[in-house]
């Protein structure tokens, strides 16, 4: 696991983005992890204008995303398929066939999310999977408690998630209680993850996925066991980590052959 520590948002994207622009010019048919939330907005906002500029061409890229509220169409202004529609796909020459989001409104939730599984492994596997982290540790919807060996299913959404994430809904009744998601031994299956996570209210969770122990409790924590894992995280997002100075040490540090 490496961490990297920048002054903003806006630095943390300029590294992530390049790491991907890195892969997909090196594997056009690259596959991508997709996240949603305000967190990713800046590393979609460069890549947009990667692609804007000519250096980058997604049109042989497939994506698959974390997860899905249960009960909204892809058509509607909170679901996860209109989110990335407007904040990413409309703006870049990805095939729409080759964009995965769970569906909402599946018949069979259960054979939804077997079919949304065997998608990704017969693609392929992800490449490069996109994380954003949960106040309270969850990555995806994996809610604190998660199996850590869990796959595509259902999940209940805590109160304090739907409080989060009410923000984007006209009131909190609105916010759905059930999502899809990928499952945590989904994501750590991943070839490559970046995690990004910003501002105060993250501090005191990244420290516990970075620095304490692996736990359900913390499902971001099994990261720590992932051989290729890279967190970007701003100065305020690092304000509680025991070892911040190393990791900026490591970082500056870095031989040429590993630099971004």
């Amino acid at each position: 696991m490496e961490v990297i520590i920048q002054p903003s948002p806006e630095d943390c994207a300029a590294l992530g983005a390049r790491i991907i622009g890195k892969l997909v010019k090196q594997k056009a048919d690259t596959v991508l992890g997709l996240a949603t939330g305000s967190t990713p907005l800046p590393l979609y906002g460069e890549l947009v204008r990667l692609h804007r500029d000519g250096k980058l061409d997604f049109s042989g890229v497939t994506s698959f995303n974390l997860d899905e509220y249960i009960g909204l169409s892809g058509d509607h202004p909170c679901s996860y398929r209109y989110f990335m529609q407007q904040e990413l796909f409309k703006d870049i020459n990805i095939e729409s066939e080759r964009t995965y989001v769970p569906d909402g409104l599946a018949d069979d939730i259960a054979r939804h999310c077997l079919a949304y599984e065997q998608a990704i492994l017969d693609c392929g596997g992800i490449d490069l999977q996109i994380l954003g982290l949960g106040t309270d540790g969850h990555i995806g919807f994996n809610e604190p408690g998660s199996s850590l060996g869990s796959r595509t299913r259902i999940k209940t959404l805590t109160g304090k998630t739907r409080e989060d994430n009410a923000r984007f809904f006209d009131t909190i009744d609105e916010v759905p209680r059930h999502c899809i998601t990928m499952g945590v031994a989904t994501i750590m299956d991943c070839r490559q993850i970046l995690l990004f996570a910003f501002g105060e209210g993250k501090a005191e969770i990244i420290a516990k996925a970075i620095e304490g122990p692996v736990s359900a409790m913390v499902p971001a924590s099994i990261l720590q066991m992932h051989p290729d894992v890279t967190i970007f995280i701003d100065e305020a997002a690092a304000s509680s980590l025991k070892n911040r100075d190393y990791y900026r040490e490591v970082f500056e540090g870095k031989p040429s052959w590993q630099s971004i």
